[in-house]
């Protein structure tokens, strides 16, 4: 598990130091898509609660989602948890906050994900945001890897189709079968990677549903409102150019 939470953490940094590549070049990103893209796009319920597992089972112990607090788990566009349910998960999961005399106490709904601090343990709040093509580039890395490793200087490398230059000094994080999905998915490392993919999508962006369904009405509206102006200005002009 140690290993597996130090891959999470070469995973991270690997994100952000290649944020500057295009998609082009050298860097083959996976044809995949998403339940949320396009305007009608919708969080997929369970695939985001089972990455909210992958990331407490693997992520955790090197990445926090300082931004993200665990009430919000309860978001019917995200996770959608029972406010018994996310109790649970914080006992579960052991998190503990400081009061106001500085001891730990346990977390409750209103706090937040628990920081993490060291070098090379950035947050995970907003990583799927750190690019435009941030899903596709997390779910590449995650399932870029083609088996081959070298040796160089002493650092073992891995060859990864999604990293700038083909190889990479991060382990296989997921390797499919590795994860027991609580509600019996099959855990392949596609359906593990699309899974946290969509999780990480939703902690950077919780409202992106509400967003999506406030432009799709408010183009109704200005459509409807189009064509009402439009009969009413052909009724005012009438008498004008067809004066009785």
């Amino acid at each position: 598990m140690n290993m597996i939470k130090s891959a999470f953490a070469s995973l991270v940094l690997a994100f952000i130091t290649t944020g500057a590549f295009a998609a082009g070049g050298d860097v083959k990103h996976a044809d995949v898509e998403f339940s949320f893209e396009g305007p009608f796009g919708v969080y997929d319920r369970a695939a985001v609660q089972r990455g909210l597992q992958i990331y407490q089972g693997v992520c955790s112990g090197c990445h926090g989602m300082k931004f993200v607090a665990f009430r919000t788990l309860a978001d019917e566009n995200g996770p959608g948890l029972s406010n018994d349910q996310i109790k649970a998960f914080i006992a579960e999961a052991g998190y503990e906050v400081e009061d106001e005399t500085g001891e730990l106490v346990p977390a409750q709904t209103y706090d937040y994900f628990p920081a993490v601090t060291g070098a090379g343990a950035p947050d995970m709040s907003l990583l799927a945001k750190a690019r435009a093509d941030g899903a596709v580039h997390i779910y590449s890395i995650l399932t870029g890897y083609t088996g081959e490793e070298k040796e160089v200087a002493g650092t073992v490398l891995y060859e990864n189709t999604a990293y700038p230059g083909g190889w990479i000094n991060m382990a296989p994080p997921l390797w499919g079968d590795d994860v027991e999905y609580t509600d019996g998915t099959e855990a392949t490392l596609e359906r593990e990677a699309r899974d946290v993919t969509q999780f990480l999508m939703w902690a950077a962006e919780p409202t992106l549903v509400e967003r999506k369904q406030a432009g799709v009405r408010n183009i109704i509206f200005l459509i409807i409102f189009a064509v009402m102006l439009y009969f009413v200005n052909r009724r005012v002009w009438a008498k004008v150019k067809h004066p009785e």
